[in-house]
């Protein structure tokens, strides 16, 4: 059966920094190729990424992780009928209950909120809902509550077709978010969404080394005769260029999607926004660690997707033997002079160099990548893989 799947390469330089450190304070490292490479976790960089759907998707579009989720849907229940405020929160608790299967109860760490109330129940663990599904349950709490008597509600849920409506209100119209990075609930594991996206550790292509820094402040009140810094510490850090690496399962993001939510819009539309969403999200992402110290504010020198019909394939493989630094000091332009021909070597041995593929790059540096693809800017990118991806799943084709 053929699939479609997206494939992105990034090879990025970052700075002195500490994006992304272990329970030390360490920047992460890994050993590979038998020597130890810098590494930022999948996590930190899906984390980044799903801050940076913030900045580029309108907020209905995008979900919720939180223990506090009766908070949240209390307050959209409040919303919508303000009579409703004092019962809000039983409201959603019950409501939640019946939806997810979990239980909820007031942490015991806190059992008093900020005004000296009692604290409002919160789960287990981190849940993810999409804003969409929340305002479907609030929808659900009002109408099934009689005009908010909680033991109306109670007594609703536990008929048939209302606990199908609440068990649907969650398990449909997933946010992006939740479609691409997946959702676990503990408590009902037919709620589960598996992922549509991969992430790998980003690795640098080369050995680097842990540094640390000494550095010391200076009590602004000392008077002349006070000598010494008022505090002092050490930060480690590390600098590199990374190879990072992601792939998009578009079948599995299509099912977890749905197709278009409106009359007039095609089955593959929310599929195609999802991934250019990703593919900008993911490229321009940063994960923020010791940011205020280190200011490693860098974008990718090289960017390579492809659209694959079989399987995801990582080229990290590339860089197994670190990169040398060159005479010049660098290491970006022998990566790119590393990756393309063992690209184009793979890809042919394996039968996979008809597949599309487009670079984007910046740099005389990055001068080897143009021989594995279409040229393209980062909004060209953005729009010719979206298209791309519509084609492929519009029915018939």
């Amino acid at each position: 059966m053929t699939r479609t799947i997206i494939d992105i390469h990034i090879l990025q330089n970052v700075p002195p920094s500490n994006m992304n450190r272990d329970d030390t304070g360490t920047p992460k490292s890994a050993f590979y190729g038998g020597v130890r490479r810098a590494r930022v976790s999948s996590q930190a960089w899906k984390r980044a990424t799903r801050k940076q759907f913030e900045k580029l998707l309108p907020p209905e579009e995008l979900g919720v992780r939180t223990k506090k989720v009766v908070e949240a849907l209390a307050e959209r229940i409040a919303a919508r009928d303000a009579a409703l405020a004092g019962s809000a929160a039983k409201l959603a608790e019950e409501t939640l209950k019946a939806a997810t299967g979990s239980s909820l109860e007031v942490p015991k760490r806190r059992t008093k909120d900020e005004t000296g109330g009692t604290a409002l129940a919160e789960s287990k663990y981190l849940m993810f809902l999409s804003r969409r599904q929340l305002d479907a349950l609030a929808d659900l709490a009002v109408a099934a509550s009689g005009g908010g008597d909680v033991q109306t509600l109670k007594k609703s849920l536990k008929e048939k077709k209302q606990k199908a409506l609440a068990l649907n209100a969650v398990d449909t119209r997933h946010s992006i978010d939740i479609a691409l990075f997946g959702r676990m609930v503990a408590d009902s594991a037919d709620l589960n969404v598996d992922a549509a996206t991969q992430v790998a550790h980003a690795l640098s292509v080369h050995r680097s080394d842990i540094e640390s820094d000494y550095y010391t402040a200076v009590d602004d009140l000392s008077e002349e005769s006070e000598t010494g810094a008022g505090m002092i510490g050490t930060i480690d850090f590390n600098s590199a260029t990374l190879y990072r690496y992601a792939a998009v399962d578009v079948d599995e993001l299509q099912r977890n999607l749905g197709v278009g939510l409106k009359d007039d819009e095609p089955p593959s539309t929310p599929t195609a926004k999802a991934v250019a969403a990703f593919l900008e999200a993911f490229i321009t992402s940063l994960p923020t660690g010791k940011i205020n110290t280190f200011a490693h504010h860098t974008l990718p020198s090289g960017v390579v997707v492809t659209l694959r019909e079989r399987w995801p394939l990582s080229f990290v493989g590339a860089f197994e033997e670190p990169v040398p630094k060159t005479a010049q000091g660098g290491f970006l332009r022998e990566s790119c002079r590393r990756l393309a021909p063992y690209v184009q070597n793979l890809e042919k041995q394996y039968g996979l160099d008809s597949d599309p593929t487009w670079v984007f790059r910046v740099g005389e540096e990055t001068r080897e990548l143009a021989a594995l693809g279409t040229e393209v800017t980062l909004a060209g990118l953005l729009e010719e893989v979206a298209n791309a991806v519509a084609e492929r799943l519009e029915p018939g084709v």
